[in-house]
């Protein structure tokens, strides 16, 4: 009978101990799942933010959705796109890229703020290259505006080339495919590239002038670089410099008024 004492002690400890062991590993397996919630709330988030970011280019963003864009994918810039339909071949009377392949042109883009002169490259893009050097020899491009001026901290360009001075396409003028573009989505400081819809074959007569380092995601196709300033591009930072029309924004029409005089390619 006196061992009972000790026994029931002992039962109570042992007790005491496999409730502690218990209630621990109930916490354990609680701050897991609670990790595990928190990391795909974090995921579903990061996966909104993008869809955000991918669906705005079609359209001028606002300062909130500039906002929302530079918290997402390092930065960047609405897309430079037409409000053309996307078409999946080209238009009967796109040029083949037969006219520019294997060539170099230079030439001279002459505007109402000053001179740029350019190199496009047939060999990196040859359709696009082709496309351009047919408008310009049309003369397509004379009179014609610069319409768009983006100046978000990593992305800034200056877009021309809009059939109706707003950014509107030609839905009878849209082309592909999209060529020559950079997988780090980097497009260096006088670049020329071509300006699209959401369509790879959604290309048209607009064109970007990269002004400084410019950083677009390629998730949607990238932008077909065709060429580059090499001489001229501190008319385009000046330009930039002046700012957009709406107070406040980093992306609408230039305060400074472009006009293209003439494009000439050779």
């Amino acid at each position: 009978m006196a061992a009972k004492g000790p026994n029931r002690e002992m039962k109570r400890r042992i007790a005491q101990m496999e409730a502690k062991r218990a209630l621990r590993s109930d916490q354990l397996q609680r701050r897991k799942r609670d990790n595990v919630i928190g990391a795909a709330a974090i995921a579903v988030a990061v996966v909104a933010g993008v869809l955000v970011q991918l669906t705005v280019f079609s359209t001028n963003p606002t300062p909130e959705e500039v906002a929302q864009l530079r918290s997402g994918l390092e930065e960047t810039i609405p897309e430079p796109g037409t409000s053309a339909s996307p078409q999946a071949t080209n238009a009967a009377h796109i040029p083949s890229p037969d006219l520019a392949a294997g060539q170099v042109l230079s030439g001279t883009l002459s505007t109402n703020q000053g001179d740029i002169a350019i190199e496009l490259d047939g060999n990196a893009a040859p359709q696009a290259v082709s496309v351009f050097k047919s408008l310009a020899d049309d003369g397509y491009f004379e009179g014609k505006n610069c319409h768009r001026l983006t100046t978000a901290p990593s992305m800034g360009v200056l877009q021309c080339g809009s059939a109706d001075g707003k950014g509107g396409g030609d839905p009878e003028y849209q082309w592909g495919p999209v060529e020559n573009t950079p997988e780090d989505g980097l497009y260096p400081a006088g670049t020329i590239a071509v300006a699209r819809g959401q369509s790879t074959f959604s290309n048209g007569t607009q064109f970007f002038i990269a002004y400084k380092d410019s950083t677009i995601p390629q998730d949607t196709g990238g932008y077909t670089i065709m060429g580059k300033v090499t001489q001229g591009l501190n008319v385009v930072r000046r330009i930039a410099e002046g700012g957009v029309t709406e107070a406040g924004s980093q992306d609408g029409a230039p305060n400074i008024s472009v006009t293209i005089d003439t494009l000439n390619l050779d």
